[in-house]
């Protein structure tokens, strides 16, 4: 799912949602994700709550610690280490070749 980062989320929100008729499905505040019935996701965002740096997508898998062993293995930069985010998720960042922050992750309970 992409992210993009705005100066004002709100304003986003609106605009996007008229344009491509998607319907907030999370709203933190920070981070608002506006999505359809068939799947279609966009997530909105000022700066990232936890971490250093926002990341550019997000993806998310059924094991986030095997995606975290394999990433290490591969030696991409982690930018953010494994968290486990009052929000219900688990996740790590780690920076691609081409300089993309992706958000890897896997949702989890709160606690």
């Amino acid at each position: 799912m992409p992210i993009l980062r705005v100066p004002d989320v709100r304003q986003a929100v609106r605009e996007h949602r008229e344009v491509l008729g998607l319907e907030v499905v999370m709203d933190h505040g920070w981070i608002v994700t506006l999505a359809d019935d068939d799947g279609h996701q966009l997530s909105l965002m000022s700066r990232d709550a936890s971490a250093a740096v926002n990341p550019d997508v997000s993806v998310f898998v059924d094991d986030v610690d095997a995606a975290l062993e394999r990433a290490r293995a591969t030696g991409v930069e982690i930018v953010h280490p494994l968290t486990r985010e009052p929000w219900g998720v688990t996740r790590f960042f780690y920076r691609g070749l081409d300089g993309r922050v992706i958000n890897v992750g896997t949702h989890t309970e709160t606690a």
